[in-house]
């Protein structure tokens, strides 16, 4: 009856929804590679001209090459800036930004949904260049997402995985509860009372009425998101009373 065919358009359009947010997901991936294997193949031959110019310039006299000089803090330090530098323009292209600060470095995360921009969240790194790595100073996460878990799952040794597991975490939720809000907006006379929803809007359940077509029919429905990086749902369950 209405409850199947209901069940059914929910479903394929479930379906429609996951495929097509999988295959921007796959394109905007194939063009982060691209851009990031440019960047490789140029530092590669960057690095090759500097080892060849450096075996050149280290040839003693009887042609025995000596040992290279151990780089100092300082150079350590340029150099992890300079790499910085390059992961910041990197990043621009997948909704990241950052500047260099006086200690460490400054992100942006702009989240956005089907081409709208929604919430910026700020995050500010600090550079311990004594210990090579990374540690969190301040930031502007909401509580509920798992910042620390995943500082310590990347931190210090994958900064650029760590950003990426950010985002994605921001940009699912972000887009979890704009979705809701449009929701409410454009079906708020179908709507039974208020949505209830988690903080992390990962379960989402509300009561709606079909107007002649279910008579007093209400109907419950009930939305998971197993998976947190994701903005839409994995399972969907509906009822009626």
């Amino acid at each position: 009856g209405v409850l199947a065919c209901l069940e059914m358009l929910e479903s394929r359009a479930h379906r429609e929804a996951v495929e097509q947010e999988e295959k921007e997901k796959r394109e905007e991936k194939s063009a982060f590679l691209k851009t990031k294997i440019r960047e490789l193949r140029l530092q590669r031959d960057q690095l090759r001209k500097k080892l060849e110019q450096l075996e050149k310039e280290q040839l003693g006299k009887e042609g025995i090459p000596l040992d290279p000089p151990l780089p100092s803090p300082r150079e350590v330090l340029e150099w992890k800036i300079g790499n910085l530098r390059d992961l910041l323009q990197v990043f621009q292209l997948t909704g990241i930004s950052g500047k260099l600060s006086k200690h460490g470095v400054c992100f942006s995360l702009h989240t956005a949904f089907e081409g709208s921009f929604l919430d910026s969240f700020h995050l500010e790194l600090l550079l311990r260049p004594e210990f090579q790595e990374f540690r969190i100073q301040r930031h502007s996460i909401p509580p509920f997402i798992p910042l620390e878990q995943l500082s310590r799952k990347f931190l210090p040794s994958d900064l650029r995985g760590f950003l990426d597991s950010l985002f994605q975490h921001l940009n699912a939720f972000v887009g979890r509860r704009h979705q809701l809000e449009q929701f409410q907006e454009q079906f708020s006379e179908y709507i039974q009372g208020n949505p209830q929803r988690n903080s992390l809007c990962n379960l989402l359940s509300f009561r709606y009425q079909i107007p002649g077509k279910s008579g007093n029919s209400v109907f419950r429905a009930q939305l998971l998101y197993e998976d947190p990086c994701r903005s839409l749902p994995t399972e969907v369950s509906i009822s009626c009373s």
